[in-house]
């Protein structure tokens, strides 16, 4: 199992990534950048493949709206040659609040616009000429779809470093999974209650895997999570009041009622009627009674939260659901805390 990290830069970004290095050494294998609507993920990138040397270099993710599918397969094309063939290509849908909200592009089609984006990304890279004629994508732009009739198929004029760059697709829905365990490289939930996961997304991944090329590997896993691995009890306490926090802001307030994938999910785990109430007092204002329901089988189910013994238990209990990378937030107080949490996991995975 590869121990990944998202860069949390809130102290500096040039700091941060500097001290990458000293995660790289005590054995990190994947950073990822998040891209929302804050600065974009993809500068960023550049300049962390330019100070380090060994880690893989991830985007968590890049909405597939934003970018053109060409776009986004020049840019990880550009990315991969620059850092030496580390990078892995993260997308998703994200939603309605960022795409429509933020870009002013219209939330349709997800699963047909994503299919259409891994096989003209996957195009590109081979380095054929890019012809796609599909239901959101067409590539040149035919007359009868408001182009010139000008346009010219044509190939990138690089030569990619990989010919098949990984794509790993964030997905929740049962739809969006199957797309994922069908024709992506790994597929990448938030939450992952490795207990509960074969009733949340088993019959989608099943269903997926069946249809999945001969060509393509083992679906990668990379599940988020948080960690702290601590006795101390006011450090633990720190912890656990986090890791309630940001999982009240998913399930109670990143989305509208009925719109919510997060909420879906904890009532797919088993717990609706948690979530419910979550939800309403989140989105009532009452952000400290929404962090105090979650339910406590849930929280120390999908974070790494407690005592050393305790985190090396849930780390077995990932791998033993099929988890190939955990994508670990230390939330510990200061950079030497966390930094001793990642070696941990390294330890507890090797």
């Amino acid at each position: 199992m590869k121990i990944g990290m998202p860069l949390n830069y809130a102290g500096g970004f040039t700091e941060t990534v500097e001290r990458l290095r000293e995660y790289e050494d005590v054995g990190l294998d994947v950073v990822l950048l998040p891209e929302a609507y804050s600065f974009d993920s993809v500068s960023q990138i550049g300049f962390i493949a330019a100070r380090t040397g060994r880690v893989e270099i991830a985007t968590s993710i890049l909405n597939i709206y934003s970018r053109t599918p060409t776009l986004l397969a020049m840019t990880a094309a550009g990315i991969d040659y620059i850092s030496g063939g580390r990078f892995i290509l993260g997308i998703g849908a994200s939603g309605p609040q960022v795409v429509e909200g933020f870009h002013g592009l219209k939330y349709d089609g997800q699963l047909g616009r994503t299919r259409e984006v891994v096989d003209i990304c996957r195009s590109v890279w081979r380095r054929e000429p890019v012809e796609h004629h599909g239901r959101y994508y067409d590539l040149p732009l035919t007359p009868e779809r408001g182009g010139s009739g000008l346009g010219k198929a044509l190939k990138i004029i690089n030569h990619p470093v990989r010919d098949r760059i990984p794509i790993v697709l964030a997905a929740l829905g049962p739809k969006n999974v199957e797309q994922a365990a069908e024709f992506c490289d790994g597929w990448e939930p938030i939450f992952y209650l490795p207990e509960r996961a074969a009733d949340a997304f088993g019959e989608s991944l099943a269903a997926g895997k069946a249809k999945r090329a001969e060509d393509l590997a083992p679906l990668t896993i990379s599940v988020d999570t948080q960690v702290i691995i601590t006795e101390d009890a006011d450090e633990l306490a720190a912890g656990i009041a986090a890791v309630r926090a940001h999982l009240a802001l998913y399930i109670g307030g990143m989305g509208a009622r009925g719109k919510n994938f997060y909420n879906e999910l904890a009532g797919r785990y088993g717990y609706a009627e948690a979530a419910a109430e979550i939800q309403d007092l989140y989105l009532s204002g009452r952000k400290q009674e929404a962090a105090a329901a979650i339910p406590e089988s849930l929280l120390h189910g999908v974070a790494l939260v407690g005592s050393p013994g305790h985190v090396a238990e849930r780390v077995a209990a990932f791998a033993e659901a099929g988890v190939t990378t955990l994508n670990a937030n230390p939330i510990a107080s200061t950079h030497e805390r966390r930094r001793e949490d990642i070696a941990r996991l390294k330890e507890y995975v090797s």
